[in-house]
């Protein structure tokens, strides 16, 4: 995962919903819950979200967890898009990062671009 990332949602069930099915695919899991913010992670909250009164207008943020394999950055891709998610990027290698970069790109229910990677793949 990381240590630790937050963002702030306009729309906290949808956020909730998106987060708690993509990362759960990667075997991560909500850890805390205070309503107006939820940390998720594996051992410890490591990624969180969050909303205030008065948000506003949110701007576009890049995350990317990692992912145990190949087959779980398809499910996280597959996860996203059954729940309605913009395809940024589909599942694919990606040699100009680095031999083996696998990963797949998807826009949140607050537009921003959420990855998952796996970094040991072997080069096509």
């Amino acid at each position: 995962m990381i240590d630790h990332f937050g963002i702030n949602c306009a729309d906290m069930e949808a956020a909730a919903a998106f987060y708690d099915k993509v990362l759960g695919v990667l075997g991560h899991r909500r850890i805390m819950d205070f309503g107006v913010a939820i940390g998720y992670g594996t051992e410890g909250p490591d990624f969180w979200i969050s909303t205030f009164e008065g948000i506003g207008p949110n701007r576009e943020v890049h995350v990317a967890f990692r992912a145990a394999d190949e087959d779980a950055v398809r499910a996280f891709h597959a996860a996203a898009m059954e729940l309605g998610a913009e395809s940024l990027h589909e599942p694919r290698l990606w040699p100009e990062y680095h031999a083996g970069y696998f990963g797949a790109f998807v826009r949140d229910p607050d537009g921003n671009n959420v990855e998952a990677v796996f970094h040991g793949a072997a080069p096509a």
